[in-house]
């Protein structure tokens, strides 16, 4: 019998994630035997600072690379907006999950607002709530879902913005106050889509069940373009990519932090060519003279 260790972050979400691959897995062979090995990533104890002052999203990921470098698991599975956009090509992604809803939340507390900042650690969405609420204050936060629901219910902040799939993965739809759709804030690159890494040169079958095709055009369009752009965990870029037909459309976003000026832009394309779309967008991004 086949027996596969599944290396995950300790969060009850990231174990929710890790789950529905092994789900997908026991569909494709219930035979498989397998084994979930949670860890705590430097990402996950360090919370007094934002990501873009301690090496940013590299940090989530470094125990679980460790891991699979060591040969302790078989497999990692990650939030892929989480992960760095410079993939180890040692250590693959080798399955992309069908996506979740890619929106952003907005979450108030359970006993009423109380007129404190916003929360939240994304100058990307820091930057377009300030156009939304003009006035609004933000402040960062970190930790986990339930840590930052904590921290606002205890009334640290007015309200917080998650990822609207992690908040549904966790059955606590009934916290969002609203969405907010992907024009009024843009998400991050391939947020919602669960990503599955492994070694180079193994045999993945295993995952056939879990993968999704469309996931991995519209991640390489929008991966490319923040990528190109130079995006990480302090830049506010922002890319989404949706699939009509033989098209691909995608839509970006770039902060000029000198002037503050946020620039939209979006181009489509053939499906079949995601990451020529993601440099064309940069092109055209870049022709803007505020860049």
């Amino acid at each position: 019998m086949k027996k596969i260790r599944i290396g995950s972050r300790d969060s009850k979400l990231a174990i929710i994630q890790s789950e529905l691959v092994m789900s997908a897995i026991r569909k494709y062979d219930p035979d498989i035997e397998l084994e979930l090995i949670t860890m705590k990533t430097t990402g996950d104890k360090i919370l007094d600072k934002t990501l873009d002052k301690i090496e940013g999203k590299g940090l989530f990921v470094k125990e679980l690379d460790n891991a699979l470098y060591n040969n302790e698991v078989d497999i990692t599975v990650h939030s892929y907006k989480d992960m760095p956009l410079e993939e180890n090509p040692e250590l693959p992604v080798v399955a992309l999950s069908k996506r979740e809803d890619p929106r952003d939340a907005f979450i108030l507390p359970q006993n009423g607002e109380n007129g404190e900042p916003i929360g939240s650690s994304s100058l990307r969405r820091q930057l377009q709530l300030k156009e939304l609420f003009p006035g609004c204050k933000t402040a960062p936060i970190r930790g986990n879902v339930q840590t930052r629901l904590k921290k606002l219910d205890s009334g640290e902040f007015s309200a917080i913005v998650l990822a609207a799939a992690g908040i549904k993965r966790l059955g606590l739809e009934s916290r969002i106050g609203r969405y907010f759709s992907v024009d009024e804030i843009l998400p991050a690159a391939s947020q919602g889509i669960i990503a599955v890494q492994g070694r180079v040169g193994e045999n993945f079958d295993f995952l056939k069940l879990f993968h999704s095709e469309e996931s991995l055009c519209i991640s390489l369009a929008e991966r490319t373009f923040v990528r190109e752009m130079n995006g990480g965990c302090s830049t506010p870029i922002a890319a989404y990519a949706t699939i009509q037909g033989s098209e691909i459309i995608l839509k970006g976003l770039y902060c000029n932090e000198t002037t503050g000026e946020l620039r939209k832009e979006c181009v489509s394309g053939n499906r079949n060519n995601p990451v020529e779309l993601g440099y064309e967008l940069v092109k055209k991004m870049k022709s803007s003279k505020s860049i």
